[in-house]
């Protein structure tokens, strides 16, 4: 049954309304020099204007260095055109606070820009905010050249991993990574017993927790030593205009991360980031669950995504669920993956509801459309030469820690090279389920993927693949439907079909002459259930 697409114009957002009033930064003792060391000076003047019951604090013109910083209530922090903001690289500037790491709660140095329990609160200005992350961010050997290298080591000093191929701040930075020390509040640990690990704890570069009515607008994020710019537990959130900037190696350095969020209208962005590009999350296995709030109507309009690992991103912590999204207008160039949605067994939560109109793809080094539940585990695909064999899966129960893909709707959209045109990846005791994708335009390596999946629509899809055997191929599945669908002439296979479990394939209005050989069917029994019209 078709599912009723419901209107983006169903999700109302609360704006921001400010005081008529500002304290300029450099009238309160501010220096902008880049050298002086501002914390006290700016923190002053939030604290005070929110005391006067709010208002705008200016940051003009000039450089300026700074500690963290929180806001407050009815202030809107305003860098104007021509500041620059650099957060300090003295790590005794941050203290270990009660916070977050990939949807655990975990201690974690205080993030550069802070706002907990806010309401109307705000980060505007066409400004520049550096969060001088190369002092935190962990290293690489291999993205760099030899000469960048050697040049890090000799700038910032730190300490490697064994191996010598990886860098971090300090020696206790290498032996928490060794530890997969992430710092997690669990088991009686407080804050005082990571000291000893602090710098490797490293802050997201803007933490917006439990807020109500947030508006970023205009503000330029760049070098972040983490995410970029968190948003967790907030409600009638407005991002326009966002610009972030990080290094293409930057590690965990995703653009913006919405964590169990409702209500965010997000547009005319311009993310350039190290990690995922748009990111909606809901937290992660039990806790996620246990906390149970989505991450729930949210407008993602007219954004362009550079290299990141995906443009447009759900997960892989989404296990408190996340439903009620639409992305339209957007443009992904050199992302890892295009559109990118991800979890694994373990996770739970479910994410449905996804409308995606209108987005344009060029250079993805991955898949230009992604479905995969088995997130960061060993893929069990194997190819042996032109051979595809079909891989040994394990079903497991059902139950509270088993997560679902379900409802996408997916219409207008092309990829200029990619590795693959579309890949869905399920799990044999829940499949992905009941997605359309029609009106595609997909130039990659290889064509169409999709096993373990259910109630499959894919309508005038025109895949020019390179590698053509088979175009589309299929793999424990049931209630495919390929509709017009268009592929390169002289095509090797234009379709395959495995796994004991697939069973009604329908492919209609597709014009198979074209291929060498129409199909190949390796499923048994279920063979005569293909229909071809």
């Amino acid at each position: 049954m078709a599912l009723a697409q419901p209107s983006a114009k169903s999700v109302v957002v609360k704006a921001v309304k400010f005081r008529a009033d500002t304290i300029n930064i450099a009238k309160h003792g501010a220096v902008g020099n880049g050298y002086f060391l501002n914390t006290a000076a700016v923190q002053g003047a939030i604290d005070k204007i929110a005391m006067r019951g709010g208002g705008v604090v200016l940051i003009p013109r000039g450089s300026w260095l700074t500690g963290p910083l929180s806001l407050k209530s009815n202030v809107n922090l305003h860098v104007a055109e021509g500041a620059l903001v650099i957060f300090t690289p003295d790590f005794s500037q941050y203290p270990l606070v009660v916070s977050s790491f990939e949807g655990v709660d975990a201690a974690r140095c205080m993030a550069p820009i802070t706002a907990e329990s806010c309401e109307n609160i705000a980060l505007t200005g066409k400004g520049i905010m550096n969060g001088n992350g190369q002092y935190w961010r962990p290293l690489k050997k291999d993205k760099q050249t030899e000469s960048e290298w050697k040049k890090h080591l000799a700038m910032y000093g730190g300490a490697l991993t064994e191996d010598k191929k990886t860098w971090y701040p300090s020696t206790a930075a290498v032996q928490a990574a060794a530890e997969k020390n992430i710092g997690k509040l669990a088991g009686g640990k407080k804050l005082n017993d990571f000291e000893g690990i602090k710098d490797f704890l490293r802050p997201n570069m803007v933490r917006i927790n439990r807020c109500k009515r947030v508006l970023i607008q205009d503000i330029t994020l760049e070098n972040s030593p983490a995410w970029t710019t968190h948003l967790v537990l907030s409600q009638d959130v407005t991002v326009k205009g966002l610009k972030v900037k990080n290094p293409w190696f930057g590690t965990n350095t995703d653009a913006l991360d919405l964590e169990s969020c409702r209500d965010v209208l997000m547009k005319d962005c311009i993310f350039d980031t190290g990690d995922d590009g748009i990111t909606i999350k809901s937290g992660r296995d039990e806790e996620g669950r246990k906390r149970g709030v989505p991450t729930e109507n949210v407008i993602v309009d007219n954004c362009v995504v550079y290299r990141a690992h995906g443009g447009f991103v759900i997960g892989s912590e989404m296990s408190g669920g996340v439903r009620n999204m639409w992305v339209s207008n957007c443009t992904f160039i050199g992302t890892d993956i295009g559109l990118r949605f991800k979890t694994t067994r373990g996770r739970g939560g479910i994410v449905e509801n996804i409308y995606i109109d209108n987005v344009h793809m060029k250079d993805i080094p991955g898949e230009a459309v992604l479905f995969d539940m088995y997130y960061a585990a060993q893929d069990p695909i194997k190819l042996a030469g032109e051979t595809r064999q079909p891989p040994k899966v394990e079903t497991k129960p059902v139950d509270e820690t088993t997560p679902q893909l379900r409802n996408f709707r997916i219409s207008n959209i092309s990829c200029n090279g990619a590795s693959k045109g579309i890949f869905m990846r399920g799990l044999p005791e829940m499949h992905v389920q009941n997605v359309t994708i029609s009106n595609a335009v997909l130039q990659a390596q290889e064509g169409l993927d999709i096993q373990e999946a259910s109630g499959i629509t894919l309508s005038n899809i025109t895949m020019l693949s390179k590698n053509t055997n088979p175009v589309a191929y299929v793999l424990n599945s049931d209630g495919i439907s390929i509709n017009n669908l268009k592929y390169a002439n002289g095509a090797d296979l234009l379709l395959q079909v495995q796994g004991e479990r697939s069973s009604n394939i329908k492919v209609t209005g597709t014009d198979a002459s074209k291929a060498k050989e129409k199909l190949k069917a390796d499923f048994g029994a279920n063979a005569q259930s293909i229909n071809w019209r």
